[in-house]
């Protein structure tokens, strides 16, 4: 493994609510069931259909700057979605990981407001700080995306800042144009602080 990839075994992450455990081709017919449950929230999200979901597991799997993982939900043992670590970035100079990013999540209508997201990033953020050591760890969205950037601003996740032009859109009529790209960081030393905002998310999602 080189600085410019991620370790080719990923970890199985488990929270109370949601187990992020490594992707495989296994995962693809409950992700498939998933991704039909209802489609309304994917209109800034690259979110494949049934029918292609069995190709874009295997294109995730086939990338050595990707770690995948399936979310699969505590409560019936589904996977109801998928999240993963990518774009590693070594330190200047060093043969050291720096930064990584949390990209490609998505959720099953089904699973959206339950809590499983703020436990993710809990889990990805702590393995990403706490076991790669990493010194930052990045989110990015469509700017225009006021749903996911208040979702990731209740994390407690700092807001950097919108790049133009930044990146390709995912929004259907927009195939080979570039979005605004809203960035969210944090830093090794804020996590501690980031981690425990979580926490607190977490507990008052899952309250009766």
């Amino acid at each position: 493994m080189t600085v410019r990839e991620l370790p080719g075994c990923a970890p199985v992450l488990g929270g109370a609510l949601v187990r992020l455990e490594p992707l495989s081709m296994g995962h693809v017919p409950e992700l498939a069931e998933a991704a039909e449950e209802g489609r309304a929230a994917y209109g800034f999200t690259p979110v494949p259909s049934a029918a292609g979901m069995e190709s874009y597991v295997a294109g995730k799997l086939d990338r050595s700057e990707l770690m995948p993982f399936a979310q699969v939900r505590v409560m019936d043992g589904k996977a109801v979605g998928h999240t993963a670590l990518l774009h590693p970035r070594p330190w200047p100079g060093r043969d050291r990981l720096c930064a990584v990013e949390i990209g490609w999540t998505w959720l099953a209508a089904s699973a959206q407001g339950t809590g499983i997201n703020a436990e993710a990033k809990r889990l990805l953020f702590g393995y990403a700080f706490e076991t790669l050591g990493v010194a930052r760890v990045e989110l990015k969205t469509d700017a225009r995306n006021e749903r996911s950037r208040r979702a990731i601003e209740r994390l407690g996740v700092h807001f950097e800042g919108v790049l133009r032009s930044y990146s390709e859109s995912w929004v259907p009529g927009e195939e080979d144009e570039l979005r605004d790209t809203a960035i969210f960081s944090v830093i090794a030393d804020e996590w501690p602080s980031v981690k425990t905002t979580m926490t607190n998310v977490l507990a008052g999602a899952v309250q009766p």
